[in-house]
Parts: structure tokens; sequence; C-alpha cells
């Protein structure tokens, strides 16, 4: 079949709708009108685009302005834009559903993918469908902003939008969950990853996770409970960083481990700070400011907004209390573990 023919097949009785609107000067009746959106639906199901649809539209329009006469030539205009009005709503109307059609089944297929419930071949099969083999390794970005997101809305579009027109179509998907926008990545393609976070970072203004890469469909799962354990980590330990890599936390779920020991471990070293006056809270604030500074008095000193001298007069005072120096090698490492657990355990707030 040649390409004018499927096209031709659509305008069906649409030159003799013309011509009766024409002979007298009426407009397109409701039945005329829905029977045009009708065959818009269905050229838009078999695939044919509108532009080729309206030039084809307009082109029997100019093969019927020799029937018409007189007055009628004067209804011509307005009746071709009626009938292609109506035509391209229809045509519009199926394309907005078969978008919602491929969302709804994206949605399915991202949430058999990532609860791990599903029938491995089964999923395998559907994955190709979104460019995914899963037989490779692949890894999970998951990024969480003040809002929920939807697959709609004006931040999935962008991050999707600059996403594929810098790598196109490399294998990638991009979906929404639990209001947080989720990149399944493969992972010998570390850029898509990067970029995604980039790009989701800015519109977000939140934090991105990525966890690590894993075979098969089982690993697509673990890859992405760890980008939600990251974000979960940097919740309770106030991490601030935009981007989270689950490769840079391993330390913390192991610390997390057995609650009990390091429960203990925070109520022995930690324990004596609730003596001063004004309770653990800023003496604990102090130590973290310490660490994280790299245990320079100076750089903790302007985190905390204290003078160096008042920051020195504190880490003595943690000195006197716990029986631990903060700048002693060994002592330190018992300290800052402490103050870890301290902050995944949420003390000196919630007790132990």
């Amino acid at each position: 079949m040649t390409e004018r023919a499927p096209i031709e097949e659509y305008l069906e009785g649409y030159a003799e709708i013309l011509t009766g609107v024409c002979a007298v000067g009426r407009r397109l009746t409701r039945e005329e009108r829905e029977c045009l959106r009708a065959r818009g639906e269905r050229a838009a199901e078999a695939g044919i685009g509108l532009r080729a649809l309206v030039r084809a539209h307009l082109a029997a329009a100019q093969r019927v302005l020799p029937e018409v006469r007189g007055a009628g030539a004067d209804h011509l205009l307005s009746a071709v834009e009626q009938a292609v009005d109506a035509f391209a709503e229809g045509h519009e109307r199926a394309q907005h559903l078969a978008i919602r059609q491929e969302e709804a089944a994206r949605r399915e297929f991202v949430d058999d993918l990532l609860y791990g419930r599903s029938d491995l071949g089964r999923l395998a099969e559907r994955a190709v469908r979104f460019g995914l083999l899963l037989s490779h390794a692949h890894a999970v970005a998951v990024a969480q902003g003040p809002e929920p997101y939807d697959d709609g809305c004006a931040v999935s579009r962008a991050v999707e939008s600059s996403l594929f027109a810098r790598f196109g179509d490399r294998r990638v998907l991009l979906s929404t969950k639990d209001g947080r926008l989720i990149c399944v990545a493969p992972a010998d393609e570390p850029d898509v990853l990067a970029h995604f976070a980039k790009q989701a970072y800015a519109a977000t203004d939140g934090q991105v996770a990525v966890g690590r890469a894993h075979p098969g469909a089982g690993g697509v799962v673990h890859s992405y409970e760890e980008a939600l354990n990251a974000l979960d980590l940097a919740a309770r330990m106030h991490l601030d960083d935009p981007v989270l890599h689950a490769s840079d936390l391993l330390v913390y779920p192991v610390l997390a481990r057995d609650r009990q020991a390091m429960a203990d471990l925070v109520q022995t070293v930690l324990g004596p700070l609730q003596q001063a006056r004004g309770g653990a809270r800023p003496l604990l604030d102090t130590l973290t400011a310490y660490f994280d500074s790299g245990c320079v008095t100076a750089q903790a000193a302007r985190h905390l907004s204290l003078s160096v001298r008042a920051m020195t007069y504190r880490l003595d005072r943690i000195h006197r209390l716990t029986g631990a120096d903060p700048g002693d090698p060994v002592q330190r490492y018992t300290l800052q573990t402490a103050v870890i657990g301290a902050r995944l355990l949420g003390w000196p707030d919630r007790p132990l």
C-alpha cells in the first residue's frame, strides 16, 4: 500500500461534507464533527502524523473549490477550519490517551521492578520495551525534593528533556515513584547518572542518592534500596551533600547493624556530657564540628561562630568529662565513632 493510500482512507466523505456545507451555507453538524474526531483518533492510532493529514485535508479542499460557486465558496474556508479542528482534536485526544497509557505501563513496570516480586522472565521481557537489558548490571539514582513529583510535572519533564537531549536512547529508564525521581542506567554509563544527579539537584533543590551497580533484576532492586537508605541516612546524620553515593556511606550501616552495642558505646563514652551546663547537645555539636572539619580547631570554631579560645575550652571540657582527648589519635577514634552512633540513634534528643 502506498503512503498516500492510508491517508486517503481517513478522508472518505470529507469532500462531500464540504460540498454540502457550502451548498447551503451552514456549519458542520454535531454528527459530522464527531465523525471527523473519530477518524482523527483512528489515524493517530495508525501512526499517521498530523501534519501529513492536515496537508491532505487542505489538498482535498482545493479540489472541492471549483465545484462550489458564488456564496458557497465564501463558506469553504470556514468549513475547512471546522473540519480540520475536529479531526485534529480527535488525533490529539488519541495521542494524549496513548501517552497516559504509556506512563501507566511504565509506572506499573517500575513498581514491579523495584518491588522485586514479579516473575523474572516476564519482567525481563517487559524491560526490553523500556530499553533495559536486565541481564546487565544497572545502578539506580533517586532524587527527592521539598515536594513530591510525578511523571507529568515540570521538574520531571525538565530533567527528562536534559537527560535525553545529551545522551539520547542509551537504555535509560526515567520515572517517578513515591514522589521521587528515579533513574535506572547501565553500569557502563556512569555519566548518565552523574548528569541526572546534577540536573535533578538543580531542579529539585533537594538531594540525590546513587546506589551501587549490581547485575540482574534483583540488582536493580538492591541499588534502589541502597539509594533510599542513603537518603534516610542523610536525614538522620544531617548530611547536606547534594549528591550521595552509597559506596561512600558503607561504614554507617556497619556501625548501625548492632544497635545495642552502639547504644552502649554512646552511653559509655558520651553519657558524661549530660553533666555539663546546658546538657550534652552543645558539647556534642562541638565534637561534630571538630571531626567534620578534619580536627582543625579554627575551622570548627568558625562553623560554630565561636572564638578559637572558646572552642579550645569546650574541647578541654569534653576531655575532663569523658576522659577521652579529642586531640589524641587513638582516643579520637573512639569519640568519633560514638559521635556517629549518637547521630544515627538521635541521641541525646531520643533516649537510648
